[in-house]
């Protein structure tokens, strides 16, 4: 049986100043084409990591077309959108007779004057493609709209935060494209969509959000139930869809599938206080971990989180620590090519003054005179520690270490989130070994970091996508959600 495979992933987000462009993929895994998605995705932990690991239990001839993957970031050009679909549906057409497709989606992508990505990518392959069978793999982050349902055979969506179950979920996926194959499955699948904007309170290992999966995993072990996923949203986007949802694949039942999206749906949505969590400033919570005295200490900073579209430079955190006066501190990581060259240029042991931080928008906060120490300099590729992309090369490009008065931080060109400790360790640098550390990122720094640490806070500080000014301008939403609106 031959499966063509692909796909086109990107979060996007509507409020960020961070331009994408056809290229933006360079900064992440790259665009790849044909066999070198084989070689790349192959033992990674990748959806497309996934269906490779099904085609090899099912038997399937892998027909690899085209993958688009940038960092999240603004809505891409009509024209470079246009592009990449039209290279995805070339490819897929190019297979020739094939039994099936699978993709690598993310479920929040928007690009110029297209609020549903998903939905019309899925809508194209579905005209292409005819009734063959279409399995997407889904982020949990995800606005999942019904397009999106109505134009796949099934979707499926990761069911862990920190999202460690990427290439399981593909695996998932490839399962249920055998069934459909070999023991004549027909998927049914329903959408239930929750008024509801989903808070922090969503990493998967911690109640309240493990009470979520759980049921999840028991409605999956219903009779007659193939798949079921839910969908805390992507809340920086200003679509339609914008927005919490279930969604429920069963075997020739759609009825039975409503039925149980509906049941989990109103569930979650009769506990919607529960999801939102509140973020202290910085400053609030150092107080906070100072008197409950666990060490090492995490603060994470979720608005300016690369992996939600934020430019990574904001500077609230860096601010507070040096008001603070802590030592064996660090920040990772703050994007800062200007600093960087400097510190490139005056070579590792010398001292520099400049200022750092908050070179992209004000909304960024101001930049941070420092005098500081450049510790060591680097071109910046490593190898990822896992879970999270364990099997993968990444690449911050060009990087810098740097310290001034016991806290130290680490300047990037590439945005990324620090999911493990490796690329860290490269610029000699060992977060395990620091009494405070600064994070930019939501959750998925916890995969390689809350073994080990002693207190986790999550944080607020301004930046564009928590204006000092107020809340989002949302201008698009098409129905009432809470906690925006009060139901």
């Amino acid at each position: 049986m031959r499966i063509a495979i692909g796909g086109i992933s990107h979060e996007t987000s509507t409020f960020t100043t961070v331009p994408t462009t056809i290229d933006s993929a360079g900064d992440r895994q790259g665009y790849q084409h044909g066999q070198e998605i084989l070689d790349k995705y192959r033992c990674a932990n990748t959806p497309i990591g996934g269906f490779i690991e099904g085609a090899d239990v099912h038997g399937f001839e892998l027909i690899p077309t085209a993958f688009w993957e940038a960092h999240p970031s603004a809505p891409l050009p009509r024209i470079d959108f246009d592009e990449i679909l039209d290279d995805l549906l070339k490819g897929i057409e190019k297979a020739g007779q094939i039994d099936g497709v699978l993709l690598e989606l993310h479920g929040a992508m928007v690009a110029e004057g297209i609020p549903d990505g998903e939905g019309h990518i899925l809508a194209a392959v579905r005209d292409l493609v005819g009734d063959l069978p279409v399995v997407a793999q889904l982020d949990i982050h995800s606005n999942v709209s019904e397009q999106m349902v109505e134009m796949a055979d099934a979707l499926a969506g990761r069911e862990t935060y920190p999202e460690i179950d990427m290439a399981p979920r593909g695996r998932e996926c490839a399962d249920i494209m055998a069934k459909i194959l070999k023991e004549g499955l027909r998927p049914t699948m329903a959408l239930h969509q929750i008024p509801l904007v989903w808070g922090m309170n969503q990493v998967t290992a911690h109640s309240p959000m493990k009470e979520a999966i759980d049921y999840l995993h028991e409605i999956e072990s219903r009779e007659g139930v193939v798949s079921a996923s839910i969908a805390t949203c992507y809340p920086l986007a200003d679509v339609p869809d914008v927005g919490a949802s279930v969604y429920v694949v069963t075997d020739n039942d759609h009825d039975l599938a409503q039925a149980y999206a509906n049941e989990l749906g109103q569930w979650i949505f009769d506990r919607r206080a529960d999801w939102q969590l509140h973020r202290p400033s910085t400053s609030e919570a150092i107080q906070i971990a100072e008197a409950e005295g666990k060490y090492p200490v995490v603060f994470a900073d979720r608005d300016d989180n690369t992996g939600g579209g934020s430019p990574g430079d904001s500077t609230g955190m860096l601010r507070a620590f040096i008001d603070a006066g802590l030592k064996d501190a660090c920040v990772l990581y703050i994007v800062d090519p200007e600093a960087i060259q400097a510190c490139h240029d005056a070579g590792e042991g010398a001292k520099l003054s400049m200022k750092i931080g908050a070179k992209s928008t004000p909304l960024q906060g101001t930049p941070v005179p420092m005098k500081f120490d450049v510790i060591a300099l680097s071109a910046g590729e490593f190898q990822y520690d896992g879970p999270m992309y364990a099997g993968l090369t990444g690449h911050m490009g060009p990087s810098a270490h740097i310290e001034q008065d016991g806290i130290h931080v680490l300047l990037v060109t590439a945005r990324e989130q620090p999911f493990c400790t490796a690329f860290a360790r490269t610029l000699n640098l060992d977060p395990k070994k620091m009494r405070y550390i600064g994070v930019k990122s939501a959750a998925h720094f916890r995969a390689g970091y809350e073994s080990w640490a002693g207190a986790i806070h999550a944080i607020a500080e301004p930046s564009v996508h928590n204006p000092a000014e107020g809340k989002l301008a949302f201008k698009n939403l098409g129905r009432k959600l809470y906690p925006f609106d009060d139901i």
